[in-house]
């Protein structure tokens, strides 16, 4: 059942799969409105061994720990904690735990050892066999064909993320394969990507029919789908930027990419909501500390995970 549109490939699925459940996270973390803190810890402290290391570490540790991390969020030392300044130390935090997590695949995919991850070896660890398709022959079976498409498309991203045109792709290179939107030199390829994906007439835009792809009006039914206005909410307020009714490259670019930026506001904005004391629009320690548990199940620490990562609160940092 097609859920609404969303990039079609199977790199970008890998990238942004976050993104693509976004609506279901949404509704387990605010059940009927409420915002529930324990999904917050779940959700990132991940597997159960993170959880139990968190409840060892005791409430005196917890708090010397935050305290500098809340040091390190404060960048103009001024005491207080901006929206701003949150925003920029969730957004960094993302994309920390981002590149660990691709240095750790790394390893994973270099089967030999050699430092570099070659595509026989990504497919080895994706596939347990390596895959090699025609790029001129379409499968006759839908099912297969459709994989085939996403598995070149695999390949051309994997030849892009390759620089120095060697046998492999090296750490950096990987990182820029498993996270394009990091990585200036493949902007251009994720657009690109895209366009051939969506922009159905060839024009270099996409317009709104394109972004709802194949979805056509029941001709018995009065209106469309709850989802479908969604969808074409996000068009008109999110995406299309110049209000002319369809997406240029740099839009579509935010459509494709996951806005860190966004998600990192809004969870400034939310703790800055509920753990403002005073309603001067700023966090002190004080009020950080007044709200420990709420703060220790936020993006701000990683949903408590920073606080076993000395990367965050080393004093050295």
């Amino acid at each position: 059942m097609r859920l609404g549109p969303r990039p079609a490939t199977l790199g970008l699925l890998l990238l942004y799969a976050a993104v693509a459940g976004a609506g279901k996270a949404e509704e387990l973390h605010y059940p009927q409105g409420e915002h529930r803190a324990d999904y917050d810890r779940e959700a990132l402290l991940g597997v159960q061994e993170d959880v139990d290391e968190y409840v060892k570490l005791g409430h005196e540790e917890q708090q010397r720990r935050l305290q500098s991390i809340i040091k390190k969020i404060d960048s103009d030392s001024d005491g207080f904690l901006t929206e701003s300044e949150l925003s920029q130390w969730i957004q960094m935090s993302f994309k920390h735990y981002a590149m660990q997590e691709a240095k750790q695949q790394f390893v994973e995919y270099d089967k030999n050892s050699d430092g570099t991850v070659t595509w026989d070896e990504y497919n080895i660890q994706m596939y347990d066999r390596v895959i090699d398709f025609d790029e001129n022959t379409a499968l006759d079976d839908t099912e297969e064909e459709s994989f085939r498409q996403l598995h070149l498309k695999d390949k051309k991203r994997f030849e892009k993320a390759n620089q120095d045109a060697g046998p492999g792709l090296n750490l950096e290179e990987f990182i820029a394969f498993e996270h394009p939107e990091e990585v200036d030199y493949m902007t251009e390829f994720v657009i690109q990507e895209a366009l051939e994906e969506h922009d159905k007439n060839g024009d270099g835009f996409v317009s709104l029919e394109e972004f709802l792809g194949d979805y056509r009006r029941d001709p018995t039914a009065n209106e469309d789908p709850e989802w479908i206005l969604v969808e074409k909410d996000r068009f008109v307020n999110d995406y299309d930027k110049d209000n002319d009714g369809r997406l240029d490259p740099q839009e579509l670019l935010s459509w494709v990419v996951p806005n860190n930026q966004g998600i990192a506001q809004e969870e400034a904005l939310h703790l800055i909501d509920e753990m403002d004391l005073n309603g001067d629009k700023k966090l002190s320690e004080e009020e950080i500390l007044e709200n420990q548990d709420l703060f220790l199940t936020s993006e701000a620490t990683d949903y408590g995970r920073q606080l076993h990562d000395d990367y965050f609160y080393h004093d050295e940092l």
